[in-house]
């Protein structure tokens, strides 16, 4: 089954959105602690990538009971973003997850270079 069919609520931690959007604090410290970021290409961009996971993903991953997620993801013809490493180089991304955490409407999205490996 494609999709996800009940109703979704964005994250109240609203970092979690902004630490894949450019230009943000988050990103900064992202770059400063991690040394690369996932970013969406704009806010408009983020926007239409959860609309279409939530109409027409697919369920990713096992039943991991370790992980606190389920996962939704869709791949796009046309990059959504872009990682950025802290020397200023770019890939393009393709791939975005929807995780909700288990129990909960709580979601955030995240820009990926590919599904989640169960062992992440």
């Amino acid at each position: 089954m494609s999709g996800i069919y009940r109703k979704l609520t964005p994250d109240p931690r609203i970092s979690l959105f902004d630490r894949h959007l450019p230009g943000t604090e988050q990103v900064k410290r992202l770059l400063k602690k991690e040394g690369k970021a996932h970013l969406f290409n704009d806010r408009a961009t983020m926007d239409s990538v959860i609309q279409s996971i939530i109409a027409i993903g697919e369920r990713t991953g096992t039943e991991d009971e370790r992980d606190d997620y389920e996962r939704y993801g869709l791949y796009f013809a046309e990059p959504i973003g872009y990682q950025i490493r802290a020397d200023g180089s770019t890939i393009p991304l393709y791939y975005a997850e929807i995780k909700i955490i288990k129990g909960t409407s709580f979601y955030h999205v995240i820009p990926r270079t590919r599904p989640r490996h169960p062992n992440q």
